[in-house]
């Protein structure tokens, strides 16, 4: 969720309707609310814990110091999940990681070593500060890195705006995604654009500022420079209904939901559960079950974020 305090909260945030998203079938107005179908399993996601060494402004997840609502993913748990891939003979390409912050957890590093030699290629979201640096030579030492892509959290272009939204961060982040270029890592950044900006603006001023740093980041390629819109789930946005596919143009098999699922393990749970979407890994109605096999059924877009950031926001989080 945005917090008001955060440069990029809405302008006009105004609150949602207690009407909406209520019933998973239809919309507030009795209409067929839109569902998606899975395509085909090509990005698996962890969420390695909520466990951050930042407390963002709108971290949608709500990571912290202090925040273990999902504690961290074991080596054996990820393991399962890489064993059932294969069983069920899954298209999955990608293995992705999200926190939190992912090298926090003490079982990472082993994670991605078993990823790797699985031949899946890896992405892993990090805002490469200390969590990360501290393990500069094990990184080094990865079998098979050239598979590995670190996507690096830099809300802006702007020091002034990326620290009013993580704080005292800008020159540590920075320094690690000059570290993973340096020595030759895939390499990624995550950003946002004010609500004053464009796209086509904030990707401008984002490729100067690669091009500043000497960074090999193509700003105009949207696998290498992601720009999330604002999220804000107590904020009015339309409901997604079955017609809406046709009038906005938009194939359903292109939303996150059609290919990708995400593994979580909430605290006080026994065991890890899947999640339709990286974004709603508390929302039991978007819990499929403990097995990708369970996972695999339709989902109903009955959330604010499917709308705002998935349908009308064109974004994901997959590469």
């Amino acid at each position: 969720m945005t917090s008001n305090n955060s440069p990029f909260a809405l302008s006009d945030p105004r609150p949602i309707s207690p009407d909406k998203f209520k019933d998973p079938m239809r919309t507030a107005l009795g209409e067929e609310r839109a569902y998606v179908t899975m395509a085909g399993l090509e990005t698996l996601w962890f969420n390695t814990g909520t466990l951050c060494n930042l407390a963002c402004q709108s971290c949608y997840i709500e990571s912290s110091p202090r925040n273990d609502a999902l504690v961290y993913i074991t080596l054996d748990e990820v393991r399962g999940y890489l064993d059932e891939i294969i069983e069920q003979k899954l298209p999955t390409r990608e293995i992705a990681f999200t926190g939190g912050e992912p090298f926090m957890n003490p079982h990472m590093m082993a994670i991605l070593e078993l990823c790797l030699d699985r031949d899946f290629d890896v992405l892993v979201l990090s805002n490469a500060m200390r969590p990360m640096r501290r393990l500069e030579q094990q990184l080094l030492n990865l079998r098979h890195r050239e598979r590995l892509t670190i996507r690096v959290s830099l809300d802006h272009h702007t020091q002034i705006v990326h620290e009013a939204e993580r704080g005292p961060s800008w020159d540590k982040a920075i320094g690690g995604l000059t570290w993973l270029a340096q020595n030759g890592f895939n390499i990624a950044v995550a950003g946002r654009h004010l609500e004053i900006e464009s796209d086509a603006d904030a990707r401008v001023s984002f490729g100067q500022l690669f091009t500043q740093l000497g960074l090999p980041i193509d700003a105009s390629n949207p696998a290498q420079l992601v720009l999330f819109p604002a999220m804000d789930e107590s904020a009015d946005t339309p409901e997604i209904t079955t017609s809406c596919w046709d009038i906005l143009s938009v194939d359903p098999r292109s939303m996150m939901c059609a290919s990708s699922r995400m593994v979580v393990k909430r605290k006080g749970e026994s065991t890890p559960r899947v999640a339709a979407c990286t974004l709603l890994p508390y929302h039991k109605d978007f819990d499929l079950g403990e097995t990708l096999e369970e996972s695999s059924r339709t989902v109903r877009l009955n959330h604010p974020h499917c709308a705002r950031f998935c349908v009308l926001g064109g974004a994901s989080c997959s590469t």
